[in-house]
């Protein structure tokens, strides 16, 4: 039961992952896509991780360090990608 949960986080995530994809080919705004691309990509991480954890239990620490990473380096990258764009923006104009 475990294995089928474990899997099922791990298809879960690799799905985020390529769901976030899609609005880069859209005709959005630059910010629009860097948002959905990071928002995916902290889910789709997130969820494989936890799938790893329930595969691995015993490296719970390590897993847990790595999802707290990810959550704290996908945001501040997200808003340092906005930031840069969105200055880019100013002095053009």
């Amino acid at each position: 039961m475990i294995d089928i949960l474990s899997y099922s986080c791990i298809i879960v995530g690799a799905i985020f992952w390529f769901w976030g994809t899609l609005p880069l080919l859209g005709n959005r705004s630059v910010l629009f896509k860097l948002h959905s691309l990071s928002v995916a990509d902290t889910l789709g991480s997130i969820s494989i991780v936890i799938g790893l954890l329930l595969k691995i239990p015993r490296e719970w620490s390590l897993l847990l360090l790595a999802i707290i990473t990810l959550t704290i380096w996908n945001t501040v990258l997200g808003y340092i990608l906005a930031y840069c764009s969105s200055s880019g923006e100013k002095n053009d104009g």
